[in-house]
């Protein structure tokens, strides 16, 4: 399971790569593209943390282990992730609806400082994403391995892969632009 979802958090690590790549180029229809897909890709991530992840540690650390962190350091370092996870998709979310709104910008500095808005959005998910992921590589996903038997941890990993693969429709299948 951690290292589904690690390979994940690279996969998402380069459809944003594809986003800047497509800012810096100043083709607003592909960063709008590339940008659509990152969002739908990182809420996928986000869903099964949320549904199976979490809960299995919360439902774990409450119980008597020797390794990982006690239950209230579990707690707080979720609380912290899901924190992440609504800034994430709060950022991600205002950042589509500006690359829509610039597409139909006709002045061109207007577009300009818009695509300067959207950049700075951008690194900011960039930036957080980057300890984000290391929190949970090095912390929860080899919790899991802690807390949870053998065959609990194979359920998770099995809900996971599940859940990671439930792309919506009209995502399916859809790759990097470039």
């Amino acid at each position: 399971m951690k290292e589904r979802l690690a390979d994940d958090h690279a996969e998402l690590g380069k459809l944003l790569g594809e986003v800047k790549t497509t800012l810096d180029t100043k083709d607003v229809a592909r960063s709008h593209a590339s940008l659509d897909l990152f969002w739908a890709r990182l809420a996928v991530h986000i869903r099964a943390e949320h549904l199976h992840v979490f809960p299995a540690i919360e439902g774990a650390s409450r119980g008597s282990h020797e390794n990982g962190p006690s239950a209230i350091e579990a707690l707080k370092v979720i609380e912290a992730l899901r924190r992440d996870h609504n800034f994430f998709m709060s950022e991600l979310s205002e950042a589509v609806v500006i690359t829509r709104g610039v597409m139909t910008i006709t002045d061109r500095h207007a577009a300009e400082q818009q695509l300067q808005n959207l950049e700075a959005k951008i690194a900011a998910v960039e930036a957080r994403l980057a300890e984000h992921n290391r929190v949970e590589e090095e912390g929860i996903y080899l919790w899991t391995e802690s807390f949870l038997s053998a065959a609990r941890q194979l359920r998770l990993a099995e809900n996971v892969k599940k859940e990671l693969e439930n792309m919506p429709r009209r995502w399916r299948g859809l790759t990097l632009v470039g």
